[in-house]
């Protein structure tokens, strides 16, 4: 079959938001003005820090995690992947320096910082994400609207499907399912619940007559071994784009996402707490410029801080 490729090349910095340019010069003067007292002091590339992690962006994520240890030796992550209410709280409790989550702050979460901290966090975008729908490998249907998941997650369909999803609450997927499909309406109970995106595939896999909803990072790189053994259970689903009269129906493909082909788009982003150029910036920092947002490129995601042309390429499923 025929579909769109995307090449990419970095973006001018002009482009690059006002948190990134400050934490470099933060980093840049504290390296000219640094102390030798015999003891690392925490920056870019020396440290200790927790971060909290939506579950549905762990396999790349721990890509980011691993280059930039491996890169940087004394730097130290830890990521705890958890639904992504149960990040944001982790952020307003202080257990937490940076999350990963499909949101920024609102304007009054801003304001509650700001009155606490008395600095408002920086937040910007990381990538985008396609909300990726699975079946079951023996299927027969692959071919969906938007209006018909809408309707089996609002338990109004004449369809056998049943969808499954990695939690009914708190969950980046489920947030998104409610916000910009159901529109403030509340889920079916016939929807099932799963602990993890895992464990989504694995319900999918043993279940024909179920759909699961997780994020395309899970199921998107083909390059990973891990993921093409959940490739050999499931199938990724396609969905009807309104705007392509030539190929009306697609998958979370990198350039369907990147020309809003596929209807199910979600952003990536960093929140960040901190307001000295400390590890936390220092990693932002490198999800932000150009080897971490190839590494986003590799686990399938669109990166949303490179330009890009769209030519088209053969590919093989």
């Amino acid at each position: 079959m025929i579909e769109m490729g995307v090449w990419y090349k970095f973006k001018d910095l002009g482009s690059v938001c006002l948190s990134t340019i400050i934490g470099l010069a933060f980093t840049f003067l504290g390296g000219c003005n640094s102390v030798d007292n015999n003891q690392p002091q925490e920056d870019a590339k020396h440290g200790n820090i927790r971060i909290s992690v939506d579950e549905s962006f762990k396999p790349v994520i721990d890509s980011q995690i691993k280059v930039y240890q491996a890169s940087f030796p004394d730097a130290h992550i830890t990521a705890e992947y958890k639904p992504e209410a149960e990040c944001l709280k982790d952020l307003s409790n202080d257990s937490v320096r940076m999350v990963i989550v499909t949101r920024g702050l609102s304007k009054t979460e801003s304001q509650g910082f700001e009155s606490k901290l008395s600095y408002e966090p920086p937040f910007g975008l990381l990538a985008f994400d396609g909300v990726a729908l699975i079946l079951n490998s023996e299927a027969k249907d692959s071919l969906f609207t938007v209006e018909d998941i809408r309707q089996m997650l609002s338990g109004n369909t004449a369809y056998k499907y049943k969808i499954v999803m990695d939690g009914t609450s708190a969950t980046s997927t489920v947030r998104y399912a409610i916000d910009s499909l159901l529109k403030g309406k509340p889920i079916a109970k016939t929807v099932e619940a799963a602990k993890s995106s895992p464990e989504v595939i694995d319900y999918v896999s043993r279940n024909p007559n179920s759909i699961g909803m997780i994020g395309v990072s899970w199921v998107g790189n083909r390059d990973d071994s891990g993921q093409l053994s959940f490739l050999s259970k499931i199938k990724i689903a396609s969905l009807r784009c309104d705007a392509c009269p030539d190929q009306p129906y697609t998958k979370p493909y990198q350039a369907n996402l990147a020309t809003g082909r596929y209807p199910m788009r979600r952003g990536l982003y960093y929140i960040l707490k901190e307001n000295y150029p400390g590890l936390g910036t220092g990693f932002m920092n490198f999800m932000v410029f150009e080897r971490g947002q190839l590494i986003f490129k590799r686990a399938y995601l669109l990166p949303a801080r490179m330009s890009f042309e769209v030519r088209q390429a053969s590919i093989s499923e």
